[in-house]
């Protein structure tokens, strides 16, 4: 059976930042997958992500989630996004078309 969309989400996250993900890349990476994935499964990307690396306080979904609207609420720059969508389309992001508009 193919992975899901979920599952090769959060392997392209992984391969993109296999140290994690700093904190000035979040808004762009949660810009990208806003149009892909239920606010629900952004959150359990996150909290899995998280988990993986050790976050210094204990992740919740209840913090996750408030953390998420807290980095959304102001929109990350176009040249944000491509930074963040090149990085991934290196770890097989399909999304070509912010990465080509940073060529």
């Amino acid at each position: 059976m193919a992975p899901s969309l979920f599952d090769n989400v959060v392997n392209w996250i992984r391969d993109g930042y296999p140290e994690g993900i700093p904190a000035s890349d979040y808004p762009p990476l949660l810009a990208l997958l806003t149009p892909l994935l239920s606010e629900s499964e952004i959150t359990d990307v996150v909290l899995g992500l998280a988990l993986e690396h050790g976050a210094e306080s204990p992740a919740t979904p209840d913090r996750i989630r408030d953390a998420i609207h807290a980095v959304t609420e102001q929109a990350p720059s176009e040249q944000e996004i491509r930074q963040v969508a090149a990085r991934l389309a290196a770890a097989g992001w399909p999304l070509s078309d912010h990465v080509a508009a940073s060529e």
